[in-house]
């Protein structure tokens, strides 16, 4: 029997990292494999951006279909371009008052993120779901949203169906006002 050590490389040193002042907007490519969280806010964030975007490898299932249903319904403009989709977002601030009930069937995650976009816009919307996700409670995520100025209406242990009434954004990228800094 013979044995052999693995070969090893040795790694180059590591380069201390650098910061500097943003010369313009951020940009760029990044691949990761479909997963559905991640495809949740990538749908999220597209309709929250000026612009088209772009999105490979967006997990299909019927919990992402429902957010990018439910992005389409706020005002986003949202297709499938042959494995990509495409989204035109409309800017933080920039969605519109939904002419129907948000149903997110069985998607908790997609309830969840989709309070918080809903909270930072002044219109009125109520978002449902499946049995199930009407079962679950969502106060830990409603609580929070309050604080920030956001008006919600919803069952016993603040679960689904929720209305919320929104507060404007202080950072309506829309107007291309900048967004104030926090102290």
């Amino acid at each position: 029997m013979v044995y052999r050590q693995p070969m090893t490389r040795s790694a180059p040193a590591p380069r201390p990292l650098a910061a500097r002042r943003p010369t313009g907007p951020l940009t760029g490519t990044c691949t990761v494999p479909g997963d559905k969280s991640i495809s949740h806010r990538a749908l999220m964030f597209a309709a929250l951006a000026i612009g088209e975007t772009r999105i490979k490898g967006l997990l299909e299932g019927e919990d992402v279909l429902r957010t990018a249903a439910a992005m389409r319904a706020l005002g986003a403009w949202i297709a499938r371009d042959g494995a990509d989709w495409l989204v035109a977002g409309r800017g933080v601030g920039g969605l519109a008052e939904p002419e129907d009930v948000l149903d997110m069937g069985n998607s908790g995650t997609a309830a969840r993120l989709l309070a918080g976009v809903l909270a930072a816009h002044p219109f009125l919307s109520v978002m449902t779901g499946d049995a199930s996700l009407r079962r679950r409670p969502m106060r830990r995520v409603t609580d929070l949203l309050v604080a920030g100025g956001a008006t919600f209406l919803a069952r016993e242990g603040g679960r689904l169906p929720l209305a919320i009434r929104g507060r404007a954004s202080r950072c309506r990228s829309r107007s291309r006002r900048r967004c104030p800094r926090r102290r």
